[in-house]
């Protein structure tokens, strides 16, 4: 196991769609911020991310159901980017990139208003008291996500966890942002969400789902 690890972290350096920066040293210089689309795609599409992404599943899924866009999957943990990176590569999926980076990092990385949409798909819940401030959807992360939005941009989350869902709804309300579409349990209420919330699982989902554990959708906006 630690030598397949070892291996998937030598070959990320080596993969065109992944991006690995120095966290140490990193500034808001940053070439490609404000300029993704133009300067890595290659075109004017908008920009989608992913926090969180994991092994990339949802990040690529989305990019083959929605060509005429643009998705960043974004994780810290470098072997598991390796998979979606991969298969982005393998299946000549250019409407994708992975960065290995912390979610408190972005600002670093994306302009203002450069960033359409932002995915957050079954983050840990941090329900530990201390862990709250961890949370992807935390005020202080909130307001980076604010920031690289564009003004009439969108943030989406899906959970099977009620206590992080709870939070998060009352987050969004208590700090006066627009919630845009809620459902609990939305494959029980498919006719309640775009039929995007629920045409692409994660593995994590699908295993959720197979066990009946209900899985719920926020979609707010900063306006």
């Amino acid at each position: 196991m630690a030598k397949t690890k070892l291996k998937k972290f030598a070959e990320l350096d080596t993969l065109t769609n992944v991006i690995q920066p120095d966290c140490q040293n990193i500034s808001e210089n940053y070439h490609l911020r404000g300029h993704w689309s133009r300067a890595f795609f290659r075109n004017s599409n908008p920009l989608v991310l992913e926090i969180g992404c994991g092994k990339g599943e949802y990040t690529v899924s989305q990019a083959l159901e929605c060509p005429d866009k643009n998705f960043i999957g974004i994780d810290i943990k470098g072997e598991r980017l390796w998979r979606g990176a991969k298969t982005s590569l393998e299946n000549d999926i250019r409407n994708t990139a992975f960065i290995r980076v912390q979610a408190q990092k972005l600002e670093y990385f994306f302009g203002k208003d450069e960033v359409s949409e932002i995915w957050i798909t079954f983050p840990d819940p941090q329900l530990q008291k201390p862990k709250i401030k961890k949370r992807l959807t935390s005020e202080r992360l909130l307001s980076v996500y604010k920031n690289i939005l564009t003004p009439e941009g969108v943030v989406h989350l899906k959970t099977d966890n009620e206590i992080f869902f709870d939070y998060t709804e009352e987050l969004i309300k208590a700090s006066g942002y627009n919630i845009l579409s809620i459902c609990r349990d939305i494959y029980n209420n498919k006719h309640k969400v775009e039929p995007i919330v629920t045409k692409i699982m994660t593995y994590y989902e699908e295993k959720y789902v197979n066990q009946n554990i209900p899985i719920n959708y926020l979609k707010f906006s900063f306006k």
